[in-house]
């Protein structure tokens, strides 16, 4: 399966997904991205989160306050880089998306912070934009 990953992403997207890296703050494509769609799982395209659930955490990665399917999202404890973390994964495929803190809005106080390089947003128009 890792050759296939290795095959279909870019080295920078792999480390992201397949490693569990971090893309830097404040330099992902869709961080700014403020059009109505859905951000999608950039290994497998299962829907993850809904454009009206973002917002502007000033983190430098897009948040959002809510999944779109308890289905496509998955939690695990991250104990590394010496700090407890919940990591959220594609319940799909096993993407690394980012990390889920309880220091976002209402309604659910949730802040997920995920790498756009592990997402594609598909807006309403129908335009892709990769992550």
């Amino acid at each position: 399966m890792s050759e296939k990953w290795r095959e279909t992403l870019s080295d920078e997207e792999y480390r992201v997904t397949r490693e569990a890296a971090t893309e830097r703050p404040f330099t992902g494509v869709l961080l700014d991205e403020s059009r109505s769609g859905t951000y999608v799982c950039k290994c497998c395209g299962a829907p993850l989160f809904p454009s009206d659930t973002k917002f502007d955490a000033g983190c430098g990665w897009p948040s959002f306050f809510k999944q779109l399917d308890d289905e496509n999202v998955g939690y695990r404890e991250d104990l590394t880089h010496g700090m407890r973390r919940v990591e959220i994964f594609c319940k799909s495929c096993d993407a690394h998306l980012g990390h889920v803190f309880p220091d976002g809005p209402e309604p659910t106080g949730q802040r997920y912070c995920v790498n756009s390089l592990s997402m594609t947003f598909k807006s309403d128009d129908k335009d892709v934009v990769p992550g």
